[in-house]
Formats: structure tokens, sequence, C-alpha cells
């Protein structure tokens, strides 16, 4: 495998915060974002922090660095962690059976034969579920009116998991890689395995310990939640409620609704339903870097670092495995990027990023309000974040 000689981090935080700015600055005067918030932790300390731009265009409400965020799949991260806790704690098992704690959930292979999914399947999407918006506007999760977890629906969690398993898998467990509602499952997963409601479960295994006041299931201060942006032109446009904002050709819209942040009755969904700010998020993601902390033994901290797909292509992102909750990084040269191998990276669909390089100690988080131009792997923001930070 070739890949680039890793290139070490900047040694003047000064220039590097510079190049930072410029990459922010420009993605707001080119009205590819109207705001976002952007960390930068070396070796356990916050170096550069920014808030520019807009929380709320239309209300003139500036970006500020406590904002809060829908955080779309970055809600993977958390509910990720919240199961290897569980599996720290002797509650739940990796390898084990995941009708150990969702009997109901059987989901069958594409001739009709049973099939055994695990929580390592789920937190590495090799379950064989998808999701809607990765199929025709007529595929069968659609016709099973299953949610992808960003809508408002009226449905409850087990309502929806009902739909899902109604839907035969796309292939045997473990065979294949398709990014799914894998962790919608898990998240039923890890209610059951803990013997509470999932943001409880959160709240308990991961949030609490780390302090982090900020980051659930429900809006913890309106007056600092960011208002939701689409990419359009001439500039982002006020995203609607509900809204349908395409991703791949020839597949269906993803389905958003905004409001569903003020949703007391909405699933909680363990893939994309969480709120909360880039400084939680960075904290644990810190966390995770130093070895778990307070939440997960080093070996179950670097078992969700360590590629569990082997030689199957991670669709979409060239040079990328999938470990236990994000995608690692193989071969720097065929994903093109100047982040070193090892590295963890994901985001969410509202406009999120964040990578984490073990090697050179760096962990960075890069919040938007706007989809999808900030997603990692959707938008060009990310990958300019990343350029500034290492000064490719």
């Amino acid at each position: 495998m070739h890949a680039l000689t890793p290139r070490p981090v900047s040694s003047s935080v000064q220039a590097m915060g510079a190049r930072l700015d410029a990459a922010i600055a420009q993605a707001i005067a080119q009205q590819r974002i109207v705001g976002a918030v952007v960390l930068v932790s070396r070796d356990g300390e916050v170096v550069w922090r920014r808030a520019m731009g807009m929380a709320d265009r239309e209300m003139k409400r500036p970006m500020r660095e406590d904002a809060l965020f829908r955080l779309a799949s970055v809600s993977k991260l958390f509910v990720s962690v919240a199961a290897m806790a569980l599996v720290a704690q002797g509650r739940l098992s990796l390898d084990a059976p995941i009708t150990t704690w969702l009997p109901a959930f059987r989901p069958l292979l594409p001739g009709g034969e049973p099939a055994t999914i695990t929580p390592r399947h789920l937190l590495s999407h090799t379950a064989g579920l998808s999701y809607g918006f990765l199929e025709p506007e007529d595929g069968p999760y659609h016709r099973a009116g299953v949610s992808d977890g960003m809508d408002r629906t009226g449905l409850s969690l087990d309502e929806n998991l009902r739909r899902l398993a109604s839907v035969p898998l796309l292939f045997a467990p473990g065979t294949d890689w398709i990014y799914s509602l894998s962790i919608d499952v898990l998240g039923a997963v890890v209610a059951s395995a803990f013997g509470a409601s999932l943001p409880d479960a959160v709240r308990a295994l991961v949030t609490r310990p780390l302090g982090l006041g900020d980051t659930g299931f429900s809006v913890c201060d309106r007056a600092r939640l960011a208002a939701a942006y689409a990419d359009d032109q001439p500039s982002p446009r006020r995203m609607r409620e509900p809204d349908r904002i395409p991703m791949l050709e020839g597949l269906a819209d993803i389905v958003m609704d905004p409001a569903r942040a003020f949703d007391a009755d909405a699933f909680p969904s363990g893939g994309a339903g969480m709120i909360g700010t880039a400084d939680d998020s960075l904290s644990l993601l810190e966390t995770m870097r130093g070895g778990g902390g307070a939440l997960l033994p080093p070996e179950l901290a670097a078992e969700m670092a360590r590629v569990q797909t082997g030689n199957l292509p991670v669709v979409g992102l060239p040079g990328w495995g999938y470990g236990l909750g994000f995608s690692i990084l193989k071969d720097a040269t065929e994903a093109g990027t100047p982040e070193t191998p090892g590295t963890w990276r994901w985001g969410g669909a509202y406009g999120h990023s964040w990578f984490v390089d073990p090697t050179q100690k760096l962990s960075v988080v890069a919040f938007t309000n706007t989809a999808l131009e900030g997603m990692s792997g959707g938008g060009r923001f990310p990958q300019e974040i990343c350029r500034a930070v290492y000064g490719s």
C-alpha cells in the first residue's frame, strides 16, 4: 500500500490559524456556508477555535462558539461509544446476536433465509441494512414507510424498526459494506441492554461522565440553536420544515425536518437525532484519542479505531475502511488527503465534519449550519479545513 509521507502539522499555530481563518471566510464570502464553528486540539490542548458567519442569517444572529447544532450523523459517535461502554461493563457483546436484546428484530436474507446480525455488524455498517436516501424513490424502504431518522413521522422507534425488519437485507451480514440505519438499530440495542431509554443511556454512559451538558436528544437552549440552511444558488436557502435535499443522482432525496429538534414525541434516532455543540464533540473525540478515559478501557477504544471491514470497499470513500462507529484512513494517496493513515473521520448531513489523526495527536471539529456543503464527503468545506490544518 502506497501512502503519502505523513506531513507534520505546522509548528506555527498562528500560521495554521491564518489559513483556517482564510478558508472559513472564503466559504462564507462565496456563499457556500452561512456560518461555522471550527476547533483544533493538538496533544490534548485546544490550540485554535473560531466562530464565523451567522447562526441565523434572517435574524442577524452571529455564530457563537457555544452554538447548538442538529448533529445528524455526528450522533453516531455518541451512540457508538455508549454501546462500547456497555461492552466494557459486560452488558453487551460485540459478537452476540442482537436478538439477545431485540428478539423481534429478525430481517431475512434476500432468499428468505434467517440472518444473524451482531453489534459489530451494526457498528461497522456491515449488517446488510441501508438508508432510504440510498435507494430510488420507489425502493423497499420507502414502500415500507421506514424513516431515516431526520424527518417527523409520528413513528415510535419500535415501529420504525418493525418496518425496517420487514425489508430483506441487501446481503448476508459481514459480507459487504453500506452506510445504513444500523446505528438506529444499535440505539435500540443500547436502550434494551441498559434498561432505559436511549437518551437516558447516552447521558449515563457518555455525556454525564464527561460533563457534556449541551449534547443530547433535545435542545437545551433554543436561543443557541443555529438555523438550518441548504445548498442553493446564489446562496444557501433557509431549510423548509420538512425539506427534501438531493444527495445522489438517481436516488431518493434526504428528507430532513429542522423542527424535529423541538418535537418531544420524535423517536430517538441513534444515527441522526442528537443536538449538541462542537466543544462537546471535541471533548468526546479527545477522550477516545486518549484511550477512552473514564468511558472505555484502552483496548476497546483501540478496537473502535481498528479497520473492521478488511478489503471491503467503503462505497464513496476510496482509501478508507470502517471501524466501529467511524471511517478509518487506510491509504492517504488513494484518498487524496494529507491526513496520516489511521486517521478517524466522519460527519453529518446538516453540515458537519470531524477527524482525529492519532499519529499527530490532532483532533479537528468543523460544524456548519449548511447542508450538505459542510458535510464530510459531501462538500468542499471539510477538505478545505483539512488542507488548512496540515498546510498542504
